[in-house]
């Protein structure tokens, strides 16, 4: 979208009635695809940031209970459909923390995701991530010394996560292992 389009967008009373209706049966029904579908236009648009606080918040608590549930029953989570949306919100969540330099409990969130999905290689990106925040490196340094932003994945469920880097993957998760092994048995009680 254009400055116009997306000024056309922020200024039109039937579209924005839309939206509002979108945004209010999503949080009835706790649909996170559609919450996500309103979130990410609201912030393309910059709209009311306190309303856009307000659906992350309700994306945040549907996701919490409904990996709660699903950590329960024994199942892990995949990358497909519904539960790509309950992964990106776990892991926006955990980035969030990390902005924050929240370091423990970004942490304990990124730790626990990675345990509770079903995709190789997400697993490894979160690997790579907790071995950063391990070592208490910023997520501003992290992007500029580890992430290849000229690269982005072809694949487009990976495209809310950080998962191109500036060094062989394996290679880097291999040289770091006594660490990470360390970390995964410092936080393994969270899991019980």
């Amino acid at each position: 979208m254009n400055q116009s389009e997306l000024n056309e967008a922020r200024s039109n009373p039937e579209f924005l009635e839309y939206l509002e209706k979108t945004r209010v049966d999503a949080i009835e029904s706790k649909n996170i695809e559609a919450l996500y579908e309103v979130l990410d236009t609201m912030l393309i648009l910059d709209l009311n940031e306190e309303k856009i606080n307000s659906i992350y918040q309700h994306i945040l608590t549907i996701s919490f209970d409904e990996v709660q549930t699903i950590i329960d029953a024994g199942k892990k989570l995949s990358l497909e459909n519904h539960e790509l949306y309950l992964v990106r919100s776990f892991y926006e969540h955990a980035i969030e923390k990390w902005s924050n330099d929240q370091f423990d409990a970004a942490k304990e969130l990124l730790f626990v995701l990675c345990n509770i999905i079903e995709d190789e290689t997400l697993q490894k990106s979160i690997n790579v991530h907790l071995i950063s925040i391990a070592t208490e490196t910023t997520l501003d340094v992290f992007y500029k010394e580890k992430v290849d932003t000229s690269n982005v994945s072809t694949q487009e469920k990976y495209a809310y996560f950080i998962d191109e880097f500036t060094f062989n993957i394996d290679d880097y998760l291999k040289e770091n292992t006594v660490l990470l092994e360390k970390e995964y048995a410092s936080l393994k009680h969270l899991l019980d």
